[in-house]
C-alpha cells in the first residue's frame, strides 16, 4: 500500500470580496445580498484557519483568488472600451452584470474540481474534473481560471491529469467536489468514490426538488467517474432529498461529509437513506473497508439548524492517533440544538472526539463554511513532492501572506465601492504582487 496524506487546498478570500447575494438557493448567501463586506478580516480568517491546521500537522495548502472584476465576461457580453469604461457603463445599465463580475465565489474551493486520487483511477495519476458551475451566471465562468490555476499547480502529466469543465448544458450541472465525497480504508488504499446528485436529466419520473434548483446532475457525476477511469463497482451515485434542496441545503456538503471510512450525515440528506448506506457498505466491502455511518437524527438538529450553523459544511480530519477531528464554524457553537448535539457526540466512544472551532463569519455570511473553502487532493509523496510547493502552506508563507493582505486590502466594501474602477486596479496591483509571492508568473489574464 502507497503512503498518501490529504492535502486541504483553501481558497484564499480575494480583495474584492463582497455580499452580491447571487445564489438562489443558498440561504446564508442570498439573505446577505447588498450588505458591506470587510475583505481584509475574511481573508485573514481564512488565513488563521489553514496556519492552524497546518500547525496541528495537516497537510495545507492554497488556491489563489481569480481576477476580479471578470472583465472577460463583461466584454463578452457587450461592454467595451477602457477597464474603467467597462466598469462605470456595466454599472450604470446592468449592474446586476458588474456583481456577477465581481463574484467572491472562487473562494469556495470544493466547487472548483472534483479530485480522484491515483489509488482509484485506471491509469495511476490523480484526475482533476473542473466544475461547469452552469447554474449561476458568476459561478458558470470561472472554469477557465480554475483550470488554468490547476494545471499550473499539477503540472507533471506523469502524475496528474486536469480535464477541463463539462460542456455548459443543464444536462450536465456539475459543482464539483461539494457533490462528492471518497471513503476509504486510508487515503493511500483504494476507495469508494460517492457521487451525490440533486436531478437526472433524462429521467422525467425522478423526484426532483420545487422550490430551489438541483444543482448536480447524475449525467454530470457519471460522466467524471468515466473521465476519471473509475473502477464501476467503486463509484456510488445517491441522489440528494429534493425536500431537503428545498430548505436551503443547495450541495451535499450542507448536509453530510466523509473522512477515511467514516460517513457524517443527516437523517434527510438522501432519498432513499437505507439503500444508499447499503449501496455503500457493498462496495467499500469490495476495497476491505467496513462503513461507519454517523446519523444525526432530525429529532436532534432540524434541517434549519443545519444549515443555519453549517454543521455539516465542516471539515473532517484524520489525525495522527487513528482519530477524527471535526472543524466546524463559531456558529455551532452558538446554535443551542447544534451545539447540545456536538457536546454528545464528542462524549460518544466514536471516531470524532475533538472539535477545533473557527470564526469564519465573513465566509458564512457569503454563504459558505470550512468545508466550501477547501478542496481535498489526496497524494502519495511522490505527487506531493511533483506538485508546486509555492502554495503550501507553513509559518514563512502565512507571515508574507497577512502582510501582503494588510498592504493591498480593503477594510470595508460597500456595494456601491464595485463601481469604483480604482478598485479592479487595486485587485490587479494585489494579484500581480501574489503571483510573485507563490511562484506562478502569468496566472491571470491581465499579467498576458
Amino acid at each position: 500500500m502507497t503512503h498518501a496524506r490529504e492535502f486541504n487546498f483553501d481558497g484564499l478570500v480575494g480583495p474584492s470580496h463582497n455580499y452580491a447575494g447571487l445564489s438562489f438557493g443558498n440561504v446564508a448567501s442570498f439573505s446577505n445580498v447588498k450588505s458591506t463586506s470587510n475583505p481584509k478580516e475574511a481573508a485573514l480568517q481564512g488565513l488563521a484557519k489553514m496556519r492552524t491546521l497546518a500547525a496541528r500537522g495537516f497537510a495545507q495548502a492554497l488556491l489563489p483568488p481569480q481576477a476580479r472584476p471578470n472583465f472577460r465576461l463583461l466584454r463578452s457580453i457587450g461592454f467595451t472600451g477602457s477597464d474603467a469604461e467597462v466598469i462605470s457603463r456595466a454599472f450604470r445599465e446592468a449592474p446586476v452584470l458588474l456583481s456577477a463580475a465581481y463574484s467572491a465565489s472562487p473562494m469556495w474551493t470544493a466547487n472548483a474540481a472534483t479530485v480522484s486520487p491515483s489509488a482509484d483511477t485506471a491509469d495511476g495519476r490523480c484526475h482533476f474534473t473542473v466544475a461547469n458551475l452552469n447554474n449561476k451566471l458568476h459561478r458558470s465562468c470561472e472554469h477557465t481560471q480554475t483550470a488554468r490555476t490547476l494545471r499550473a499547480l499539477f503540472a507533471d502529466e506523469r502524475h496528474f491529469a486536469v480535464h477541463d469543465a463539462l460542456p455548459p448544458t443543464p444536462a450536465f450541472g456539475d459543482e464539483g467536489a461539494a457533490n462528492h465525497t471518497r471513503l476509504c480504508a486510508n487515503h493511500g488504499a483504494p476507495g469508494v468514490e460517492m457521487f451525490v446528485y440533486g436531478r437526472a436529466e433524462f429521467d422525467a419520473a425522478a423526484p426532483a426538488p420545487k422550490r430551489f434548483p438541483a444543482r448536480q446532475t447524475l449525467e454530470a457525476s457519471q460522466a467524471v467517474a468515466r473521465l476519471h477511469g473509475l473502477d464501476a463497482q467503486r463509484a456510488v451515485f445517491i441522489q440528494q432529498d429534493p425536500e431537503t434542496i428545498d430548505q436551503g441545503v443547495f450541495h451535499n456538503d450542507v448536509i453530510a461529509v466523509g473522512n477515511a471510512n467514516v460517513l457524517f450525515y443527516h437523517q434527510q440528506a438522501f432519498v432513499d437513506e437505507a439503500g444508499s448506506l447499503d449501496t455503500l457498505r457493498r462496495a467499500m466491502a469490495g476495497v476491505q473497508a467496513e462503513l461507519v455511518p454517523i446519523r444525526v437524527d432530525t429529532a436532534d438538529v432540524s434541517v434549519a439548524d443545519a444549515v443555519g450553523s453549517y454543521l455539516f459544511n465542516s471539515q473532517l480530519l484524520s489525525r495522527a492517533n487513528g482519530r477524527m477531528a471535526l472543524v466546524v464554524p463559531q456558529e455551532c457553537r452558538e446554535n443551542p440544538a447544534v451545539d447540545r448535539y456536538l457536546e454528545i457526540l464528542l462524549a460518544s466512544d466514536g471516531p470524532i472526539d475533538e472539535l477545533v472551532t473557527f470564526d469564519l463569519r465573513q465566509s458564512m455570511r457569503n454563504g459558505g463554511g470550512p468545508a466550501c473553502l477547501r478542496l481535498r487532493v489526496a497524494l502519495n509523496d511522490a505527487e506531493a513532492a511533483a506538485m508546486h510547493q509555492g502554495v503550501v502552506m507553513n509559518e514563512a508563507l502565512y507571515a508574507r501572506l497577512t502582510e501582503w493582505v494588510g498592504k493591498h486590502y480593503r477594510d470595508r466594501l460597500a456595494p456601491a465601492d464595485l463601481a469604483d474602477p480604482q478598485l479592479a486596479v487595486e485587485v490587479q496591483t494585489a494579484l500581480d504582487e501574489l503571483t510573485v509571492l507563490l511562484g506562478l508568473p502569468n496566472l491571470y489574464d491581465f499579467q498576458r
